[in-house]
């Protein structure tokens, strides 16, 4: 992208649901929930879904961490105003790729109906450093999600469970290096979005010099405003 040319603004302007898939707790609060908190804002429902409950993200017993992150997670879906949230359950850090975890994930996409579903980005190389494989395992079960909730004649059973195909119009990728469309998100959409991870406190205290949320959500999120000509922005790769 040149000097001259800015990331075209996210035209969600006829959207009343955006569903948002990732792997762990915490995974939406790293930025993508500023535009959580813009979409919610305008009236949009926004419901989160995840897959694992993050119960092996932190030293200690797993059966007491993932009610713990779940709690913590709780707290940061209030905070962006987003009162739906489901865990799906599969084993944090060692989710597989399957059929299976495909007919789950476009269960909730039938039952929902969102107009746009959002999930990390999960290329082999991403922040920085090589993705988590669990990111990389979700992302791409999203995606073939997204296309076998409108397909009739895959997943078949989640018909006879009444759920009827269902089309999305966008997929949108948060965290990609290479975004297509930013959502313009106000100062207090900003503060939101910090606000929600701080909610992940236990998970913050665990990560061993974790940056300051207060000061590198802004600052990504300004630099996301300055690629699209505005004050703050959450960059998209939008399919």
């Amino acid at each position: 992208m040149s000097e001259t040319e800015k990331l075209p603004i996210l035209d969600d302007t006829t959207w009343q649901r955006v569903l948002c898939v990732v792997a762990h707790p915490d995974d939406m609060e790293y930025g993508a929930s500023a535009a959580v908190a813009h979409w919610v804002a305008r009236g949009i429902e926004v419901a989160y879904v995840l897959i694992t409950g993050g119960e092996a993200g932190m030293d200690g017993p797993p059966e007491e961490i993932g009610p713990l992150r779940k709690r913590e997670q709780l707290e940061a879906c209030r905070t962006v105003g987003v009162s739906d949230l489901t865990i799906l359950g599969y084993p944090d850090g060692m989710l597989v790729y399957s059929i299976e975890l495909r007919r789950d994930i476009a269960r909730v996409i039938r039952a929902f109906r969102p107009d746009a579903v959002l999930t990390a980005n999960f290329d082999l190389e991403a922040y920085g450093t090589l993705n988590q494989a669990d990111h990389r395992v979700a992302g791409l079960a999203v995606v073939d999600a997204v296309r076998d909730a409108d397909n009739a004649w895959v997943q078949r059973e989640l018909a006879d469970e009444g759920l009827e195909k269902w089309s999305t119009s966008a997929i949108l990728l948060a965290g990609h290096p290479q975004p297509t469309h930013a959502v313009p998100v106000s100062e207090d959409d900003v503060a939101k979005s910090v606000a929600s991870l701080y909610c992940h406190k236990a998970y913050l205290a665990h990560v061993v010099g974790h940056p300051e949320p207060s000061e590198f959500i802004p600052a990504a999120l300004r630099g996301g405003g300055e690629a699209a000509g505005v004050d703050h922005a959450v960059t998209l790769r939008v399919f």
